[in-house]
């Protein structure tokens, strides 16, 4: 009896695979699937033929394509991610599709109607390890393709991947996309695509293991400070914390999590905090291998956090051997302030503040006043009173002066001239003071200095609704919910200036959108009136009229004296055609708002249907 004859031979081997295809086709499983097959039949299918490939495995999301020549594979691969970038240019960035690429050179084992293989293994996982966008190759690939083709190669050094016995020299790929180590927006769920040219690092939401679940916030606060530590060193791409936090919460896969993120190592750990008493276990896994790099336990006590915070991050430079700057050491080694009570508050203030209410801004502002109390040179706690009182005084008519709210950032900017946020929140309180001019300037200063700070991305969008600069309003808007996906808000008003500019399409996809993440924060904060009520006008838009009552209903009974719902509460009932009950909300909610609401209500295209109606006109009249 003759043994079966297998075929062998030597190829060069493309893998790719969609970045984040579960979470499209969850999100709208029929517009994916008619995505992906538009994309193969204009792009990914033409290039592998053009350059005399043959795609031998479908694998869902996934493609392996076989080539006579290592420079043809290098070829299509480059084509293929230039023209992903060109297609999703002008596309909400959460419907964004992305590949990840994975070049070798090795066996085909051909085997009945299956194909195997260390070549075919070795260019899955080097597709793994690419980032979204980007190409990962091996050493083999990089030697032949050498300097022919115009690509710049990263040199990753020798990595353990899964089920591969020897370790592979990785190469990653610059096709030209990206000059140096700037970030490109890409995919949804990964927001910048991380340099080819530096150890790629995502922190997860440290776990509260505490037996109180009020105390998140303070773990919360662990993970941004030991995000903001490692961003400071410049020999790692680290993504931010509002990529990172849409994983809170969720128990997947760590290597399907850093696939998604687009990152090569992942951080975890948790936080057990009793009484003065602090435990913190941490550790930093290698996503192509799913092994342990290092892990250590901290048992210390509260007074002693932000040490272990620089433990921590020292730890994860060194076993990723990147080189720390003097000036990067004392960046990390600089407390945010001297007292954890202060810290403690600051942290307990910012959550406060995530839900939009009257109440929730007061608690706010008393958390932030008391963190300033314990130590008066906290320039974040100075920068926060001076946002809630600006809200306040815009939002519901508080009588706070200008003048001491400017004071605010203006001793936050003395502390520390360099801090965006406290720029920021210095443009929102000259634009409640009027002083438009300035507040632009203010603005721009706080995106010069972090383009990647969503209080001045989402400040500013609103100052541009109030100005008429659509355009502006929208670029500031996306980049503001790209920068922080919790933000339930940023889609809302995305619709309704998407409307002002009669981009209806892109108004209806922004509206999905938003119920998307209304749906989830409502999960999560099931007493936040004001995402209810702005999930209503999202259903109005979309004429899902009974479940936008429902929604307003809910938010009503929350919330009822709550003058920023009533608002939004016009709002719908404008968009329901309901005129009358609209303008008795709106002639209530005018008297007691500030300059800038009342620009807003101008502005606002929900309201539109209002606008030749008799009683409009006594709505805009100014006040006595």
């Amino acid at each position: 009896m003759c043994a079966e004859l297998v075929e062998r031979r030597l190829a060069a081997i493309l893998a790719a695979d969609v970045v984040g295809y579960s979470r499209l086709l969850e999100a709208n499983e029929e517009e994916t699937l008619n995505a992906l097959r538009q994309h193969r039949r204009e792009l990914f299918d033409p290039a592998v033929a053009t350059h005399g490939g043959h795609i031998i495995k479908l694998m869902g999301d996934g493609f392996l394509v076989e080539f006579g020549s290592v420079l043809s594979a290098a070829r299509c691969a480059v084509e293929i991610q230039r023209g992903m970038l060109e297609r999703n240019m002008g596309i909400p960035a959460d419907r964004h599709f992305a590949f990840r690429i994975g070049l070798n050179l090795g066996d085909i084992v051909f085997d009945a109607d299956d194909f195997h293989g260390d070549g075919i293994n070795v260019a899955v996982r080097l597709q793994a390890l690419a980032a979204p966008g980007g190409i990962a190759c091996s050493a083999a690939v990089r030697h032949e393709v050498a300097n022919k083709l115009g690509l710049d190669f990263a040199d990753q050094g020798a990595m353990n991947v899964k089920n591969i016995s020897r370790p592979v020299h990785v190469y990653f790929a610059d096709w030209g996309n990206v000059a140096s180590s700037e970030e490109v927006p890409l995919a949804a769920g990964v927001h910048t695509r991380a340099p080819v040219n530096k150890p790629s690092v995502a922190i997860l939401p440290f776990a509260n293991i505490s037996n109180d679940p009020e105390q998140d916030f303070f773990s919360d606060g662990i993970t941004e400070d030991l995000i903001t530590d490692l961003s400071n060193v410049s020999g790692l791409f680290v993504l931010s914390r509002n990529t990172v936090f849409t994983w809170k919460g969720r128990n997947d896969n760590l290597q399907r999590i850093a696939g998604e993120l687009g990152v090569a190592y992942i951080v975890e750990g948790s936080v057990r905090k009793a009484g003065n008493h602090l435990r913190i276990n941490a550790e930093l896994i290698e996503a192509a291998s799913d092994g342990h790099v290092w892990a250590a336990r901290y048992d210390r006590d509260l007074t002693d956090i932000f040490e272990v915070q620089d433990e921590i991050v020292k730890a994860i430079v060194e076993q990723l051997k990147v080189k720390l700057l003097p000036e990067e050491k004392k960046a990390i080694e600089q407390a945010p302030t001297g007292s954890v009570e202060a810290y403690t508050h600051f942290l307990r203030g910012r959550e406060y503040y995530h839900i939009a209410s009257r109440s929730n801004h007061l608690m706010a502002r008393q958390s932030f006043a008391r963190a300033i109390e314990l130590d008066p040179g906290y320039a974040r706690a100075y920068a926060g009173i001076a946002v809630c009182d600006a809200r306040l005084r815009s939002q519901f008519g508080a009588e706070i002066p200008v003048e001491a709210i400017l004071a605010n950032t203006a001793t936050a900017l003395v502390i520390d001239p360099n801090l965006a946020e406290a720029h920021a929140a210095k443009g929102f309180a000259l634009a409640v003071a009027g002083n438009r001019a300035e507040a632009v300037s203010a603005f721009e200063q706080a995106l010069s200095l972090d383009a990647n700070c969503h209080e001045a991305n989402r400040y500013y969008a609103e100052f541009c609704v109030t100005d008429g600069q659509f355009e502006l309003a929208a670029t500031h808007f996306q980049r503001a919910m790209e920068i922080k996906p919790a933000d339930y808000g940023a889609p809302i008003m995305l619709v309704n200036v998407f409307r002002s500019l009669g981009q209806m399409d892109k108004a209806s996809s922004y509206a999905r959108i938003a119920l998307k993440r209304a749906e989830e924060e409502l999960r999560l904060h099931p007493e936040n009136a004001n995402v209810a009520c702005l999930g209503a006008t999202a259903l109005a838009f979309l004429g899902v009229r009974d479940m936008a009552l429902e929604w307003l209903a809910r938010s009503l009974a929350t919330d009822p004296d709550d003058i920023n719902i009533q608002y939004n509460a016009a709002c719908t009932y404008a968009l329901l055609g309901e005129i009358d009950r609209a303008i008795d909300l709106l002639e209530v909610w005018m008297p007691q708002v500030g300059i800038e609401m009342r620009l807003w209500f101008k502005n606002d295209s929900d309201l539109d249907s209002l606008r030749s109606h008799p009683r409009y006109s006594r709505l805009v009249e100014p006040p006595e």
